[in-house]
């Protein structure tokens, strides 16, 4: 009965914090492209989106990244073995630390006024958080070998799409 409380705790966690990461790189995005008002709105937008992502960083992103990490190794331990599947999927955990901690950076930055990518870099990289979504998702549900093949060149397919669209919109706001 604990395990499965602890795995509910787990989801909860997993999509607050995918919630987090989701919306902090839109205020990244939001951000940069206040550069490019003139002043007062500049100022006043890009200090509106400096509160806003430290509040959504600090009291939704972070704490639900860590209540993740404390609920998946507890979930692990009642679990009481390690299939195949779960050992990508920590993999894939492990990748998506490495991005919540890439995004920790942009945050600093921002909130020193640094804006070191554009809105199109940004558009890219927030699409980074959807492709981890995919594969921890598929992984979790599917659990063999042969669907995971699937689901990876449905990933690279997934992803060129992304890509693809990414573009089209650039050039469709470009024209506007």
């Amino acid at each position: 009965m604990s395990f499965l409380y602890v795995k509910a705790l787990h989801i909860i966690f997993v999509v607050t914090w995918f919630a987090g990461l989701f919306y902090i790189v839109r205020l990244f995005i939001y951000f940069a492209e206040a550069e490019e008002k003139p002043e007062p709105e500049k100022s006043v937008l890009q200090a509106q989106f400096r509160m806003m992502q430290k509040r959504l960083w600090y009291g939704i992103t972070w704490p639900s990244a860590i209540l993740t990490l404390i609920f998946g190794p507890t979930m692990l331990y009642l679990y009481g073995s390690i299939p195949t599947w779960l050992v990508w999927k920590i993999c894939f955990v492990v990748g998506l630390y490495v991005y919540h901690f890439l995004c920790h950076r942009i945050f600093s930055q921002q909130q020193k006024g640094i804006i070191s990518y554009t809105s199109t870099q940004l558009r890219v990289w927030n699409e980074v958080a959807t492709l981890f979504l995919f594969s921890i998702v598929f992984l979790v549900v599917l659990k063999n070998s042969l669907s995971m093949l699937w689901g990876i060149i449905g990933l690279i397919l997934f992803s060129a799409i992304l890509m693809l669209a990414i573009r089209i919109y650039k050039r469709v706001r470009g024209k506007a």
